[in-house]
């Protein structure tokens, strides 16, 4: 009976050494990547070539990407990533596509089949829907990303671009 006594009382002050450590050592994460992710859109479209603006932000900070491969962020994200890395900017790169105006998406509900395939690619669930139901986007949260184009057999979603309100306007930087 000693034993275990003996044994739970050095697993009680292991197991409070280790909280006592995990707390006292805890690492936030790389400042940088942070930085990084509060400059890229958050469309999270995959354009750049991985699979979300974080994922991107690593691997810039990692010296894995370049700072041109986000087209929703177009020349101005480009020149606020060199900016913060003190680094030339680049052009956009045409491999990963090109810069658009901000769009959100638009379904036709009349000629929706509710086959959910946009829904499966939304990667931001900003589209509403059942199966077999018409579906709609909730535009306050769709980023434009135009993933969910291209899966619909029905071509019922269009882009349309966002007109510019006195809320979200910016002047252009300086040159």
């Amino acid at each position: 009976m000693l034993a275990v006594l003996a044994i739970c009382l050095l697993f009680a002050g292991l197991g409070g050494l280790l909280g006592y450590s995990a707390r006292r050592f805890k690492v936030e994460g790389d400042p940088l990547v942070k930085k990084i992710d509060a400059l890229l859109p958050q469309t999270q479209c995959g354009q750049c070539g991985f699979p979300g603006c974080r994922p991107y932000a690593r691997a810039i900070a990692q010296g894995e990407a370049d700072i041109n491969q986000c087209p929703p962020g177009g020349d101005d994200g480009v020149q606020a990533l060199a900016d913060l890395l003190g680094v030339e900017p680049k052009p956009l790169s045409a491999t990963h596509g090109v810069a658009k105006p901000k769009a959100v998406a638009v379904i036709d509900e009349n000629i929706c089949i509710g086959c959910t395939l946009c829904l499966q690619a939304c990667p931001v669930d900003a589209i509403l829907g059942a199966a077999k139901y018409m579906h709609t986007v909730i535009a306050q949260e769709c980023t434009g990303c135009e993933l969910c184009v291209a899966p619909c057999p029905v071509d019922c979603i269009h882009m349309v671009p966002v007109p510019a309100t006195l809320a979200d306007w910016r002047s252009p930087p300086p040159r």
